[in-house]
């Protein structure tokens, strides 16, 4: 083989290797950043496919807060709160302050790491509101913009 051929086989060895640890390293880090999403139900007794998340995983949990669960520490910003959905409970704890919409009953959806099989240590907890609603400005605009239809005779006796 000549010198010309042997430089141009190593410069396309080198460049397949460079792609190839490039992708790997993208792969990794994604999977390092992945964040997968349990129900308390699903937490607990794992998901239909038999996963459980191992101590120790990072993941995000949702649910609605428990009434009377709420827990706060007098001398810090630390909380603890339960969620379920329709089986077992979870107890999540947090510190720091919580958004404005979080309450009892309401949903939300924490991600931090699993402590336990029953415990999770949040870094964020995110509060959901319902789905009716509607910032006051765009429901004045929706209430201007849009006049309720009037029907005529005709239209009401469905012979148009």
């Amino acid at each position: 083989m000549n010198p010309r051929r042997k430089k141009r086989l190593g410069l396309a060895l080198a460049l397949v290797f460079g792609v190839g640890a490039t992708i790997g390293l993208m792969l990794y880090a994604l999977n390092q950043n992945m964040d997968l999403f349990y129900t308390p139900t699903e937490l607990v007794n794992g998901k239909p496919d038999g996963t459980k998340p191992e101590v120790g995983q990072r993941l995000r949990i949702g649910g609605m807060v428990v009434t009377d669960s709420v827990e706060r520490d007098p001398e810090s910003l630390k909380v603890s709160f339960r969620v379920a959905d329709v089986g077992p409970e979870v107890t999540v704890e947090f510190e720091g302050i919580l958004p404005d919409l979080f309450r009892e009953g309401q949903g939300i959806v924490a991600q931090g790491v699993l402590v336990d099989e029953r415990t999770v240590f949040a870094s964020e907890v995110l509060a959901k509101h319902d789905e009716e609603y509607m910032p006051p400005e765009i429901a004045e605009a929706m209430n201007k913009g849009h006049k309720p239809l009037e029907y005529t005779e005709q239209q009401k006796q469905g012979s148009y």
